[in-house]
């Protein structure tokens, strides 16, 4: 089934652009943010333009569904959590098959916490939707966000888990974890990389 292009309003400079642009042809800046790397280094009120832009977007046509997944991504880099995993979770309903989808709204369920201080029912959700990501596409920083979970919750808490956290850790280096992901991680969780790892 083809997506359905609708005509919106560029997020940055408000120009008539439509939903298949990947870039808008005046001011060059993303239409649909399809990767948190689009946003990790935007500025804060340009993140917050682009929210705006994509709320409106949205109230006026619910049908865009590449949209949930932009709007949550905003709400991520923002901190707000809550929002982001509720918009990250529609996006779960609109496209099954994005791994980064259910990646990111695990990430969202730690809120900003380290994984040790965070409720057991939240973790096992963690779970649920890091498998669900490594199924669908099963790349290094999924399993090394595993291996972070495994080890900060369920070794640090001293509970059996399956895979261990050394184990998870070596399919993300068998899987080609690169550093740059491994620090961009720890800036989107907004916790410290344990020695560990």
């Amino acid at each position: 089934m083809a997506t359905k292009v609708v005509d919106i309003k560029c997020p940055n400079c408000g120009a008539a652009v439509d939903t298949a642009q990947k870039t808008c042809k005046f001011c060059k800046q993303p239409v649909i943010i399809s990767s948190f790397t689009s946003v990790y280094d935007m500025p804060m009120p340009l993140i917050n333009q682009y929210a705006n832009a994509y709320r409106q977007a949205l109230a006026q046509s619910p049908e865009i569904k590449e949209i949930n997944n932009s709007l949550a991504m905003c709400y991520l880099k923002l901190k707000l959590y809550d929002k982001a995993l509720a918009a990250f979770e529609k996006a779960m309903e609109d496209n099954f098959d994005n791994s980064e989808t259910f990646f990111y709204a695990a990430i969202c369920l730690l809120g900003g916490k380290k994984a040790f201080l965070v409720q057991r029912s939240e973790i096992d959700k963690i779970e649920e939707y890091i498998n669900a990501a490594l199924m669908i596409e099963p790349r290094g920083i999924y399993h090394y966000f595993q291996a972070y979970i495994k080890y900060d919750y369920f070794n640090r808490k001293s509970f059996n888990t399956s895979p261990t956290y050394q184990e998870a850790l070596d399919m993300a280096n068998g899987a080609g974890v690169s550093p740059h992901d491994i620090e961009q991680l720890y800036g989107i969780l907004g916790v410290l990389r344990p020695e560990t790892l």
